[in-house]
């Protein structure tokens, strides 16, 4: 779908990834429609890398898909002993060492960690189907926006896998441990107003009005101050992991830090 990036020149256009800057809005586009996004290890390297090359001027980051669908997943030919071109395949995976497994898996975890960095807000803008990877890629972000088209669905268990991409945090702290559970286990679809009622997506429009539904989101996002915000992320981000009086404290020392900045005085 046409979107605003198109006019900007691409800061990186590689491998199934486009990252175009328009000063406080980054905009990260999976570029092969014609396999429906399908994700491989070349596409997280460039995910990867995108987010290591975003300028300090940004503060909202749009991931968007082309086409029909945001991501259908991990290309299929992962899955066959030829592997995809130039990547090791799931067989030569197994037959390595636990040390060299765990570092090749963690390697692919990065192109999804870092659109939780407290100093950006980053959003799915999610269309048609986002499954496996695909559903994991738009569970890194700190909010999705959907179509009413969209189809998530958390297939890998059913491959005899399980969710190694970083959903399974997300995906539990937004539905719950027993809706995860069923999710992952079932593969089964959920549509855009399950998504809305459960929390995994914040707003659901037509397709037709996805774009000006992120324009808006974008422009309220980008409307408070960028310390705030910044400190607002992190407060909430480790709300779950400390007990109330220890987010008593945090919320102090965070406002604090706010009132001294306001008032020009450093710490």
């Amino acid at each position: 779908m046409a979107s605003p990036e198109h006019n900007l020149d691409p800061v990186l256009d590689k491998d199934g990834v486009r990252l175009t800057v328009d000063d406080a809005v980054a905009t990260v586009t999976l570029t092969n429609p014609a396999k429906r996004n399908a994700q491989s290890p070349a596409l997280w390297r460039a995910l990867t890398e995108a987010g290591r090359l975003l300028p300090g001027s940004v503060r909202v980051v749009l991931l968007r898909g082309e086409g029909k669908s945001f991501s259908a997943g991990l290309d299929r030919q992962a899955f066959t002993p030829e592997g995809i071109d130039g990547e090791p395949s799931f067989i030569d995976l197994a037959r390595g060492s636990d040390a060299e497994l765990d570092a090749t898996i963690a390697e692919y975890q990065e192109a999804f960690t870092w659109w939780r960095r407290n100093d950006i807000l980053s959003v799915a803008v999610v269309q048609g189907h986002a499954i496996g990877a695909g559903f994991q890629l738009a569970l890194a972000c700190d909010l999705r926006v959907v179509a009413d088209d969209v189809q998530f669905a958390m297939r890998e268990t059913s491959l005899g896998l399980v969710p190694d991409l970083t959903g399974t945090h997300p995906l539990v702290g937004l539905v719950g441990y027993a809706r995860a559970l069923e999710i992952c286990v079932t593969g089964r679809f959920v549509g855009a107003e399950e998504a809305v009622q459960t929390g995994l997506a914040n707003l659901a429009v037509p397709l037709d009005q996805l774009d000006a539904a992120v324009q808006d989101l974008t422009s309220a996002l980008l409307a408070a101050p960028r310390n705030a915000v910044v400190e607002t992320k992190a407060l909430l981000r480790g709300a779950l992991e400390r007990t109330y009086e220890q987010q008593r404290i945090a919320e102090r020392e965070a406002q604090a830090r706010r009132l001294r900045d306001l008032a020009g005085i450093g710490e």
